[in-house]
């Protein structure tokens, strides 16, 4: 009689008491199937069903004849689910109190039949080889960055503060360069490297930088903007048990590469690599935990320094690896002068740069907002124009068009202000649309380019252009802007959030690395440390500056926080737990709860957590416990016949910022 063998699995559910693995009896026709990494179809006994899952382990029976569920079908043999993939997951959702469901479903793409199929068929990738001219190129990148090349080697965890340049006759940063010469190197040693950015455009850029030191077999691509075959054949090159190049957005961090020796992730402050969904874990906290189970080398590099990243290199635990050289663009803090009107948008000298910078090639100027007239006001009182159905802002898309509310969409045609009743409008703010007709009138003959979300634009020549852009949407320009002009400064500053000079000092910090060498950059309208940070080109004592001023008040990233959303007695249940499990927790650790109550029939709350990271683990497992028990509560019988409480308990830590 042959030994039954069990498959440990793990359910493809979110449910929070399903985040454990499961034991099922392996049937004797499905044991030559059956391996770990493979998706199976197993029957979920409470609840009568079929349920996808991934098998983690197979293991001989105990012995003690325990009855077991069979597995019920193997959906594809293939094993997409390697150990370290698993590992990592579970690793990153104990951290974050989340399901290891919910972070597979961000690193392992759906199946595709065909794809699968395809790829069985084809020929085993083979091993990339770099000729000699890219390992010359390659060291002399790495080059300015003296130890870095021995720091990468040895594994070691990285801030770089990348050069602030556009290459001289190519659309890309000499950022992308840097990156690629870190994998390429890596790649050279027989180790995959996996290279993470926010967008598209950061994407595009780094596999150009690529294509040109490397051959294409080498390179992999982990984006969503890929048809469903093609990502899922780009999953099973990885799993291939050959180096490659992971390029791709914050999933990526995830990918599975055979033998990684380096994570490299661009611009950590980007919001765009703080994963939305559950259980929101950002991709550099991800790439801290794998650094830690793979022992590769870890690399944060960007033209500003975030406080998280400081943080880590003050404690030690991050090494700064500075340039030989220091390179920084030419910022001019502009400022209206003696005698020209207050209200001038853009100052005689930012000005009089533009003019002359228009000789020779494009010019950018950056805005806050997209649109024609983002915001309006009554022209006598100056209070906020509102809407009369839900008090949204209303805005106008251009010159005497109707207004229309931001919020609901809805047109105030007949619009009266609250406060004094005046029916007269007056545009209070400039959005990109506005500011290139303002600035096309300045400067007649010139052609203007409005990049914003409405209008996208990934590069432009080296033609003579205004380039009105907002944050984050400025073009490319080929060799380089011959001057960028930085608008609506103490605009963006006014924003109440707790980030909010760190953003804008990584806003203005990459338009100003897309300056050619020697261009001037104005800063218009704005002083104070920030704006000190840019002009001499020392973000990483702006960062530094921060966390000391946040130390004290207890705000991230100097102490982690967790939030909790959900029914009253729930969250109030979960905080008493959380007090009783973790009694290390300072009495100020807990903000609230506050009421979130949208219906009288239904009280929800809110409450924040703030801990230190030797807090971290016992946080995590109160929080995930107290999930779990709110689930289990939910699904009980009740006595009466009233409507079956629903768990809406909700669980989220390291929250950028505290909001209540």
């Amino acid at each position: 009689m042959s030994e039954r063998r069990v498959a440990r699995v793990q359910l493809e559910s979110p449910v929070p008491q399903l985040d454990r693995l499961f034991d099922y009896a392996v049937p004797h026709p499905l044991v030559a199937e059956i391996g770990p990494g493979v998706r199976v179809k197993v029957p979920l006994r409470s609840a009568g069903r079929m349920m996808d899952a991934f098998v983690v382990d197979v293991v001989a029976d105990d012995g003690s004849e325990r009855p077991l569920s069979s597995v019920e079908a193997v959906v594809s043999p293939m094993p997409v689910l390697p150990e370290r993939l698993y590992t990592l997951a579970r690793r990153v959702a104990d951290r974050a109190a989340g399901s290891v469901s919910d972070v597979l479903r961000l690193a392992v793409p759906k199946r595709m039949v065909r794809a699968e199929k395809a790829w069985a068929a084809a020929s085993p990738p083979e091993t990339p080889v770099v000729v000699p001219a890219s390992l010359e190129r390659t060291a002399q990148l790495l080059a300015a960055y003296p130890g870095l090349t021995a720091a990468l080697d040895a594994g070691e965890r990285l801030a770089v503060d990348a050069p602030p340049r556009p290459l001289p006759d190519l659309p890309r940063g000499a950022w992308a360069d840097l990156l690629t010469a870190a994998a390429v190197h890596t790649l050279a040693r027989g180790r995959s490297a996996i290279l993470v950015v926010p967008d598209y455009r950061d994407q595009a850029q780094v596999l150009a930088a690529l294509g040109e030191l490397v051959s294409p077999d080498a390179v992999v691509r982990d984006d969503a903007d890929q048809s469903g075959p093609a990502r899922y054949g780009q999953y099973l090159r990885t799993l291939a048990p050959v180096p490659c190049i992971v390029v791709g957005r914050r999933s990526a961090v995830y990918a599975p590469a055979h033998d990684t020796g380096l994570v490299a992730i661009w611009d950590d402050g980007d919001s765009l690599l703080s994963e939305p969904l559950a259980p929101g874990v950002h991709a550099r906290d991800a790439a801290l935990v794998r650094q830690e189970l793979e022992h590769s080398a870890l690399m944060f590099a960007g033209h500003t320094r975030s406080t998280d990243v400081q943080r880590l290199v003050d404690v030690g635990y991050v090494r700064d690896i500075p340039q030989a050289r220091r390179a920084s663009p030419r910022v001019v803090l502009s400022a209206t002068r003696e005698g020209e009107q207050r209200q001038s948008r853009v100052p005689s000298s930012a000005f009089a740069a533009a003019r002359e910078a228009l000789q020779s090639g494009p010019v950018l100027v950056q805005v806050a907002r997209p649109g024609y007239a983002p915001s309006l006001v009554c022209a006598d009182c100056r209070r906020p124009a509102r809407c009369p159905h839900c008090a949204g802002p209303l805005r106008a898309a251009r010159p005497g068009a109707t207004p229309v509310c931001a919020w609901c969409g809805r047109s105030a045609h007949a619009w009266a202000c609250g406060h004094c009743g005046s029916t007269k409008l007056r545009m209070a703010s400039s959005g990109s649309e506005r500011t290139a007709d303002e600035l096309g009138r300045a400067f007649p003959n010139t052609r203007v380019i409005v990049a914003d979300g409405a209008h996208p634009v990934a590069e432009v020549d080296a033609t003579p252009a205004l380039v009105i852009a907002t944050r984050g949407a400025e073009p490319l320009a080929r060799g380089g802007y011959r001057a960028v002009i930085l608008l609506d400064g103490d605009r963006m500053l006014q924003n109440e959030a707790l980030r909010i000079g760190e953003h804008c000092l990584r806003w203005w910090s990459n338009a100003a690395a897309l300056a050619a060498p020697g261009a001037p950059v104005h800063l218009v309208g704005v002083a104070g440390p920030v704006a000190r940070a840019l002009a001499t080109w020392t973000q990483p004592a702006y960062a530094r500056a921060e966390l000391a001023d946040r130390g004290p008040l207890r705000m991230p990233p100097a102490v982690r926080v967790a939030s909790i959303d959900g029914h009253a007695r729930s969250v109030d249940t979960l905080l008493a737990s959380l007090r009783e499990n973790v009694p290390d927790l300072d009495a100020l650790a807990v903000l609230g709860p506050v009421d979130t109550s949208e219906s009288p029939d239904v009280a929800t709350s809110r409450a924040l957590v703030r801990f230190d990271y030797a807090h971290g683990r016992a946080v995590a497992e109160a929080l995930r416990a107290g999930v779990i028990a709110d689930a289990l509560r939910a699904r009980r019988p009740r006595k009466d016949r009233g409507p079956k409480p629903r768990s809406t308990l909700r669980v989220r830590l390291d929250i950028p910022e505290p909001d209540l």
